[in-house]
């Protein structure tokens, strides 16, 4: 067997070859790979730099430092710059946390070899306050990076909100400071504050492209005016409601700043009843329309019913909509009314009056919507049919439970995703409701 072997592996072989062979066939970990494939012989510390590198980028920290010690040649390409422009710290507390936390001493050496090739960072943390210190302190460490996207992700709260805001802003300002390039920053619920954000203007106002930074409760409407003002690269900004403004809107359009592509609004009451939540004047709107006709404005809101008042009272150039709690007849009908630049809603939750003048008022002003999502709602089959019959074939996404709709003397259900499929000129159904 031996002998056929060797003739698979070398073909004819000189008298003597027989040792050459073997070495030929033992692999990267000692053992014979079989007799059948030439290819499972290979030496694999003689791959290419770039395609060990390729192999690295879908590795854990972990395991690529465990790849790295298989040879001198893999350990050269675990330390190339390319292999730490980006990066993930996680970081979590192994009692509360099903993170697999980046080990200290690893971490001590990205730092000190590879600091200053850290390009595109983040920080996954678990609940605990002590995770999103340490976080801290790795940022405070920063003091040789280029970064240029930086996030900060909590996967459950509080985490960062339970950093002392000394601490953190601290932290931030290392990398705001010693940063001079960075375009993309995520850091939504943590205490991020107005004189944080002054800094990041002052180092890092050419280069600012994207702001996330929902759920900030330090920062005031004059501190995310300030990036407004001095940021004119701005193109994605996410914020919570209370920090929007006219002035804001009206920064965003000034003739120095560039054309805004996505603007994100969570609209979030902590305490019912206890917050009376502004109007923004429709000129404000109207200018920026007029300076970036092709913004996105997305709109989450998490109110209770009592809470809606403020808005879509006037026309509203909001293009995605979704409603985490439920919303009134009455509030959707005012959306149908002024919300013609409407590309998608989602409702989550409505109650047991059927939407459907609503829906059919919404497909006649709304000649953009593409997709549509409904939850616990009620809507006739008839009135149903007659909406996607207004909306034919443009609606790209179209997701409505079973539940939702009412059969009436026009249409079964069975009858229903006939109807429907042929209007949309593909095949459609209703979601069904998982059984688990």
């Amino acid at each position: 067997m031996k002998r056929a072997g060797q003739k698979v592996v070398a073909g004819t072989e000189a008298p003597g070859a027989s040792q050459t062979s073997k070495k030929q066939k033992t692999s990267l970990y000692g053992s014979d790979l079989g007799e059948s494939d030439p290819c499972t012989s290979m030496d694999w510390g003689s791959l290419p730099h770039h395609v060990i590198l390729r192999v690295f980028q879908f590795l854990t920290l972990v395991d690529r430092a465990r790849a790295s010690s298989v040879c001198r040649r893999w350990n050269e390409v675990f330390h190339i710059p390319d292999l730490w422009r980006r990066f993930e710290f996680e970081l979590s507390q192994p009692a509360t946390s099903y993170l697999k936390s980046t080990h200290p001493d690893l971490i001590q050496q990205i730092i000190k070899r590879h600091a200053d090739h850290l390009q595109y960072v983040s920080f996954k943390v678990d609940s605990s306050t002590e995770s999103a210190e340490a976080a801290c302190d790795i940022l405070s460490q920063l003091v040789n990076c280029s970064i240029k996207t930086l996030g900060l992700i909590s996967t459950a709260k509080p985490s960062f909100m339970n950093v002392s805001k000394a601490h953190f802003a601290s932290a931030l300002t290392v990398v705001f400071v010693n940063s001079k390039s960075l375009s993309s920053i995520k850091i939504d619920d943590t205490p991020l504050d107005d004189p944080s954000l002054k800094v990041l203007v002052a180092n890092n106002s050419d280069t600012l492209k994207l702001l996330k930074m929902s759920s900030c409760p330090h920062v005031s409407p004059a501190g995310i005016l300030c990036v407004a003002d001095q940021c004119h690269g701005l193109k994605e900004l996410a914020l919570n409601y209370y920090i929007l403004s006219d002035e804001l809107l009206l920064a965003l359009s000034s003739e120095k700043h560039v054309d805004l592509e996505h603007l994100r609004i969570d609209v979030v009451s902590e305490n019912p009843g206890q917050v009376q939540f502004h109007t923004i004047k429709k000129q404000s709107w109207d200018a920026l329309v007029k300076h970036s006709p092709k913004v996105n404005i997305v709109m989450y809101f998490f109110l209770y019913e009592d809470e809606f008042d403020a808005f879509f009272r006037e026309e509203t150039p909001v293009t995605h909509l979704y409603f985490g709690r439920a919303v009134s007849k009455a509030m959707l009908g005012r959306i149908g009314m002024n919300c013609p630049r409407l590309i998608e809603l989602v409702v989550c939750a409505n109650g047991l009056q059927p939407l459907d003048d609503e829906l059919i008022q919404i497909a006649e002003r709304c000649k953009n919507l593409t997709a549509m999502g409904l939850g616990e709602c009620e809507v006739t089959c008839r009135g149903f049919v007659e909406f996607v019959k207004m909306c034919g074939g443009r609606l790209t996404q179209l997701s409505i439970m079973e539940e939702v709709l009412i059969p009436d003397s026009d249409y079964s259900l069975d009858r229903l995703h006939l109807e429907v499929s042929k209007h949309l000129g593909r095949m459609w159904f209703p979601d069904m409701m998982p059984t688990w």
